[in-house]
């Protein structure tokens, strides 16, 4: 919109030269507080925004609303100034959309495409607790709006914002939403903000609800922004406040589509929603069966016509219902493309036990064998947060795409794999295969076989899912794609038109079938699908009865999949993770001990692993590690003070010292430690000032000993005098398989048997 155009309001008024009317209050828009709005809630925006004026109720009059779009540039306030001027003389209230949209005319939900701000509205109960809470957990506001209205009690509503440090599009608006709706729902306030398109007074305009003229007032504003991703995790950790009881979802205000089409509704309003709330969810829920192939089109309307004569008290008029119908149609294939075909039920095919007998035809070849994941089979890899899953799913992803065995599951041939995930941004995804510790050759073999999304900010909903399968059939074409791997489900999980949840059975069911099934079926219908699932906390003993209960979500999941894998820390203090695996299509596998060691994921022995009083032997491992720090170290002081002991003397003058127990404690370390290597002999005490030592060994003597000596030595750099010292070499060593004392070959060269360095 240019400088010079002229937005006309009303085309019957001209509001522009009309005297102002006389206010006994003096109460008038304020043009600086909405120039300050208007930098909080659209400053970084760009795109138009959608403003309404309303009459405000209880004046005694109304008055049509009137809708403008105005660009969100330097002009804005001053546009809005003019407008809140009109609406003041006219008796209405200024709101705005908090987000900005392509065109004018555009306002619903969908077409909000920006915005740079979260508000929550505190209009009942005590807003001065209710912000006290909201400053504690999130943070100082950008602004605080008294928004004109007030409480029975007499205290102010209040408007509270948090300006984001960038403007957000896309899914992230949608984020922005579900953010409002959470703090809304945690502190008692206004959960219709869930609503991107709900509008929002103007601060700097005025409020004439009742007969009372007040104005919109900045009560506190701060030059303070925030990070969306951690001002969602400090909403997360924000608690209810006292007395605020959460609903069990994020839509518990709106009514369930079940709700909807099990329940009369009346006309004026008498039931928890309107003819026209309920009309429209009807139909939207049968059009979506239509589009997406599930109803035919007579199917629907018929199911449309049943609604509205079963349901609507009373009921709606057919052209009237055929037009809402209509309307909603075109919306839903403008926004979802096309609607599909109409499916036809498979064929159900039966065999008798003979047939099945006397089939002996082979097996197909397992994707991953053994049995772990099957032609047309489903695989869930479940494990907590930061447990290492997405970096375990990566190897054995890329060890798949080189045709190469991984802890045991072995693929037929080289795999092409298409990895879809939804978690790691693109830089940091080429740094973690980069980082892979694995053969030059292996990642060589996998270049072209394994295919990776950066992370993917859309959902496998009816929008996506096309989009996903375009992206697979140009990855993989001819031959198709042989593993499509999902990772997590929750960052795309679409729960269908009831919007459920992953807890919820008939959600999960509807992503299964609707969702992941249709994607299989469009790219390979023999491809394996892996999916990687989020697990919640069970007790230990749970975990190790079950450990497949751990998974988060449905119980429908589990009855789905072909195959899952649990990967989880038995215990939290190691880094060890067990691998639980359990099949449908073949004979149990026992669990795996694996970790990860020098950038590779290894499988451990089990056997060396305690079973019991595991805490209580780590302790013994601690201490007995501990003893020998103390001796050797001792050991080694000793003899720079020109000292050397045999095992029995050394035993006998360190008995109950340094927490080193008896002397048959000590000497039983010291053979310990001969055997390992730590300790070897010298036979001849003589260069030493001591007799030839008559033990089976001789004097104890260890790595980097040194004995002091009379003369002393000179730093030819620096000049400095150091005494003199005679190192002493071992003679003698204890075989570690017979224990006899044997030779040593190289006494300047320390050596320790094999797997004891």
């Amino acid at each position: 919109m240019s400088d010079d155009t002229i937005i006309h309001f009303n085309p019957w008024r001209d509001f522009n030269d009309a005297a102002p009317t006389p206010d006994a209050f003096g109460v008038e828009p304020d043009p600086a507080q909405i120039a300050a709005f208007l930098d909080v809630v659209f400053g970084y925006c760009e795109g138009l925004i959608p403003v309404r004026g309303f009459v405000d109720k209880g004046q005694g009059f109304d008055g049509r609303p009137h809708n403008i779009w105005i660009p969100a540039d330097a002009t804005a306030p001053e546009k809005m100034a003019t407008f809140a001027n009109w609406a003041w003389r006219e008796g209405a209230a200024v709101y705005v959309i908090p987000g900005t949209v392509a065109a004018q005319g555009e306002a619903r939900a969908a077409d909000v495409q920006q915005m740079q701000t979260v508000v929550v509205d505190l209009d009942t109960g005590d807003i001065t607790a209710k912000l006290a809470h909201l400053r504690h957990y999130l943070g100082r506001p950008t602004l605080v709006v008294e928004s004109g209205g007030r409480t029975p009690e007499g205290r102010d509503k209040l408007h509270v914002w948090w300006r984001l440090n960038e403007p957000v599009e896309g899914a992230d608006v949608s984020e922005v939403c579900r953010l409002r709706g959470e703090i809304a729902a945690k502190v008692g306030g206004d959960t219709h903000f869930r609503s991107a398109h709900q509008p929002i007074r103007v601060a700097g305009s005025v409020y004439h609800k009742g007969g009372f003229q007040r104005i919109v007032r900045i009560a506190e504003q701060a030059d303070h922004e925030v990070d969306l991703a951690e001002f969602a995790e400090a909403v997360a950790e924000m608690p209810p406040l006292d007395g605020i009881a959460l609903p069990t979802s994020p839509s518990a205000d709106k009514p369930s589509i079940d709700a909807v089409l099990t329940n009369p509704v009346r006309a004026a309003g008498e039931d928890d929603w309107t003819r026209f709330q309920g009309a429209s969810a009807a139909i939207g829920h049968y059009l979506r069966l239509v589009h997406e192939g599930r109803l035919s089109g007579p199917e629907g309307w018929e199911a449309i016509c049943g609604y509205n004569a079963a349901m609507l008290r009373p009921s709606w008029p057919l052209d009237r219902l055929q037009r809402e119908t209509e309307r909603l149609w075109a919306l839903h294939v403008a926004r979802n493309g096309p609607a599909q075909e109409v499916r036809q039920a498979p064929r159900v095919e039966a065999f008798t036990l003979g047939a099945l007998l006397d089939d002996t035809s082979p097996m197909p070849d397992d994707i991953i064998a053994p049995r772990v994941l099957t032609p047309g089979g489903l695989l869930v890899l479940g494990g907590a947060p930061k447990v290492g899953k997405s970096d375990f799913l990566i190897s054995w992803l890329v060890h798949m795409a080189a045709g190469v065995p991984f802890l045991g599951f072995m693929p037929p041939r080289p795999l092409r794999v298409f990895y879809l995930q939804a978690e790691i941004q693109y830089h940091y995804l080429r740094e973690r295969l980069q980082a892979l510790g694995l053969e030059p050759h292996l990642l060589a073999a996998a270049r072209d076989g394994f295919v990776a999304t950066p992370k993917l900010k859309l959902l496998l909903d009816s929008n996506g899912l096309p989009n996903v399968i375009e992206a697979v059939c140009g990855a993989f074409g001819d031959p198709p794609v042989d593993i499509l791997c999902i990772d997590p489900i929750r960052n795309l999980f679409d729960g269908g038109p009831d919007g459920g949840g992953e807890n919820d059975n008939a959600a999960m069911m509807f992503f299964l079938q609707e969702r992941i099934e249709p994607l299989r079926e469009a790219v390979n219908p023999e491809c394996g699908v892996i999916l990687a699932h989020h697990t919640r906390k069970l007790g230990k003993t749970q975990l190790r009865e079950d450990p497949f209960l751990a998974l988060s979500g449905a119980s429908a999941l589990r009855g789905f999949y072909t195959s899952g894998l649990i990967l989880h820390r038995p215990d939290e203090e190691r880094p060890e993770r067990r691998l639980e695996i359990e099949l449908r299509n073949g004979p149990a596998l026992p669990s795996k001990l694996i970790d990860k060691r020098a950038g590779c994921w290894v499988e451990l022995d089990p056997s060396g692993e305690r079973i019991v009083r595991r805490d209580f032997g780590e302790k013994l491992d601690a201490e007995r590690m501990r003893k020998r720090d103390v001796i050797l170290q001792l050991l080694l002081d000793e003899a720079g003070r020109g000292k050397l002991y045999t095992a029995l003397q050394f035993a006998e003058s360190y008995e109950n010292k340094a927490g080193l127990g008896g002397k048959d404690t000590i000497r039983d370390r010291i053979s310990v430690l001969a055997t390992k290597g730590d300790i070897k002999f010298v036979r001849d005490g003589r260069p030493f000032g001591l007799p030839r030592s008559t033990s089976k060994f001789g004097y104890l003597c260890v790595e980097g000993m040194v004995f002091p000596a009379d003369s002393e030595l000179v730093d030819p750099e620096t000049g400095e005098i150091h005494p003199g010292g005679i190192p002493v070499l071992p003679s003698t060593y204890k075989c570690p398989q017979s224990g006899a004392p044997l030779p040593v070959e190289n006494p300047t060269v320390w050596v320790y048997p094999e797997g004891e360095a």
